[in-house]
């Protein structure tokens, strides 16, 4: 990996080798981004390691909200141990309770599930209702490689601030932002210490097309520079 992590995207293998031939570090892996990204199946995820060389970061997550049933939860945990096998080099998730909070025993059980690989917790971060105290419980998870986070529901814009503060707090090494991300953000967030970025649909020109991978390549110029 160069300076900064670039991870892109892929809902296919098409998309998971055009952001490795533009320079991305990895891939998240997912399904059904018109929910926002849920579980990709296991068929998936073995077609892009056979063909690409990339980590995935797979997603496990059931449905559009940010809260999960115990039904759910012992789907996802199933998911993990099938995923893992196809290729997961890791995996995305996290959940808010009913109240928005961190739900820490259900993202635990999932924690369990997938050691001892890597895990990123993904935006239900940035819906709790108390910013500050979500970000505590996050810390304290076992093996968090990664917090995606755009630092406010509304995106990367709106989303500075908190961002800021949290690296000044210390959590710039976890922050990984992604939500409507632009290349303006990149030297704020740079000179923020943040060191690692997410996108999807800045390189591609809609959910129902492919990753561009010359889009991909001017981002890695980008974070590169």
């Amino acid at each position: 990996m160069t300076g900064s992590l670039l991870e892109v995207i892929a809902l296919d293998v098409r998309d998971a080798v055009a952001a490795e031939e533009g320079g991305a570090d990895r891939v998240e892996v997912v399904a059904d981004m018109s929910a926002d990204g849920l579980t990709p199946s296991a068929e998936t995820v073995a077609a892009i390691a056979k063909d690409c060389a990339l980590p995935q970061m797979v997603m496990l997550r059931s449905n559009a909200g940010f809260t999960v049933a115990p039904e759910e939860l012992e789907r996802l945990r199933r998911a993990a141990r099938e995923l893992a096998d196809a290729g997961a080099a890791g995996f995305v998730f996290g959940f808010l309770d009913g109240d928005g909070a961190v739900d820490r025993a259900a993202t635990e059980a999932l924690i369990h599930a997938v050691a001892p690989l890597p895990w990123t917790f993904h935006r239900a971060v940035d819906h709790a209702v108390d910013l500050q105290a979500s970000w505590r419980a996050v810390r304290l998870l076992p093996n968090l490689a990664t917090v995606l986070t755009s630092g406010s529901p509304e995106g990367v814009g709106s989303g500075l601030p908190v961002l800021r503060a949290r690296a000044e707090a210390g959590d710039g090494a976890l922050i990984m932002a992604g939500g409507a991300l632009r290349r303006e953000h990149v030297p704020v967030l740079h000179d923020y210490g943040v060191r690692a970025f997410h996108i999807g649909s800045a390189v591609r020109d809609s959910w129902n097309s492919p990753v561009v991978r010359g889009r991909v390549a001017q981002w890695r110029h980008l974070l590169d520079a």
